[in-house]
């Protein structure tokens, strides 16, 4: 299906540099579209996409054709099928139109074609196989932008041959079905998904728990995740919530506070473990170091919406922990504890605001009062700082001086 002057540019782009890749793929005799994520997000009026680009051009003559055009290209690892081209200090990723995999080579190794129709036909879904060229003129070869349009998410052809290309697409059908779905599941894919589930056993789980921490941002989160869970998607790894109820009441917080998704808290939120537990999912994830910091002291450290309804008490656990580390633990108790705050906005609103009090007395001060010994002076801090938070902060600098 081709669509003249269709998509508004100036809502996929908004740098004029770009037209000198299109023209350096043009004077070599080729052609280059938008392609997948930044056409279909646009068509949906979404934004924060990445550009992803196609041309018939091989990575050869793409590269041959960049050069001579003075545009700097660079490889982008293992995948030999594409070439980085920088266009304003970024990067946009122009792969060479495919028409399947080489036997018996790595999925990144493909037969290159001039055919756009067989390039769209080897892409997972329907909504991502739509191209826009820089005129805004589309080409839609399976009905994309009508699925998009009706919200149905399916894969193009045989939704088993697509899958068996590479097994991550499972999780990113159920990702795309969150976001941009408004009918129930196709059926077909979701019996592929299920009949082929143990090929994701086959994947890096980095790969997999990436994906599946874009799902658990997206908008549908919680029925996509019901679907998972009811027909034992990730069983290989994760086990079954009992807890999605919780993770709606944490969407729900977080969508009314206009805070963004945050996939850790989801997570957490579905599995409400304790530290130990905690500790494991972090191994089992391979979470960063900062991500298993903030899981495993969320799960160590217990409040509940009680203890935050005062600001005093907010106080103190914003000294002690932070206010980041505070909002995340309001919006989970709040959730997982099932209390409908009334003023839940405004203590988040207060959170944001405080002002951090700061311990007024040092080491050196208790020197001065005539205590040398480490273990006395750390001591001495340490009740001089309790007593300090439990006056409510009240206590001044010359009090505490007068009690050591």
């Amino acid at each position: 299906m081709f669509k003249p002057d269709y998509l508004d540019m100036s809502k996929l782009i908004n740098s004029t540099k770009i037209a000198r890749l299109f023209n350096a793929v043009e004077d070599s005799g080729g052609t280059i579209r938008f392609v997948g994520g930044a056409v279909r997000d646009t068509l949906a009026g979404l934004s924060g996409f990445d550009l992803d680009l196609a041309t018939d051009l091989s990575p050869d003559e793409l590269a041959e054709a960049c050069q001579n055009n003075g545009l700097k290209t660079v490889p982008l690892g293992l995948k030999i099928d594409s070439i980085g081209v920088i266009i304003d200090d970024r990067i946009l990723r122009v792969s060479s139109l495919r028409k399947g995999n080489k036997k018996n080579k790595r999925y990144s190794d493909f037969d290159y074609t001039d055919d756009w129709s067989a390039d769209a036909s080897k892409r997972d879904l329907t909504i991502n196989a739509v191209y826009a060229d820089l005129r805004g003129n589309i080409f839609d070869y399976y009905n994309g932008i009508e699925d998009l349009e009706k919200g149905i998410v399916r894969f193009i052809g045989s939704a088993e041959d697509r899958i068996k290309e590479d097994y991550l697409r499972i999780m990113r059908f159920f990702r795309f079905y969150s976001i941009f779905s408004k009918t129930p599941i196709n059926q077909e894919a979701l019996q592929a998904c299920v009949k082929l589930k143990d090929g994701l056993r086959s994947i890096a789980i980095e790969r997999v728990r990436d994906e599946l921490f874009k799902l658990l941002v997206t908008p549908q989160v919680t029925e996509t995740m019901r679907i998972i869970y009811d027909n034992d998607i990730l069983g290989f790894f994760l086990p079954k919530s009992e807890h999605l109820d919780a993770l709606w009441r944490l969407t729900k917080l977080v969508a009314d506070a206009k805070y963004e998704g945050n996939f850790l808290r989801r997570l957490f939120v579905l599995y409400q473990p304790n530290s130990s537990q905690a500790e494991n999912i972090a191994n089992i994830l391979r979470f960063t170091k900062k991500q298993r910091e903030n899981f495993v002291r969320w799960a160590k450290i217990e409040i509940t919406p009680e203890n935050i309804t005062t600001s005093a008490a907010r106080l103190k656990f914003i000294y002690r922990y932070g206010k980041q580390f505070t909002i995340d633990k309001i919006l989970l108790s709040v959730a997982i504890y099932q209390k409908q705050a009334i003023n839940i906005n405004e203590i988040l609103k207060d959170v944001e605001n405080s002002v951090v009090p700061v311990f007024p007395v040092r080491g050196k001060d208790i020197v001065n009062k005539g205590i040398s010994d480490d273990n006395k002076i750390g001591n001495t801090l340490n009740k001089l700082e309790q007593m300090w938070i439990d006056s409510n902060f009240n206590l001044t600098r010359e009090e505490m001086l007068n009690i050591i």
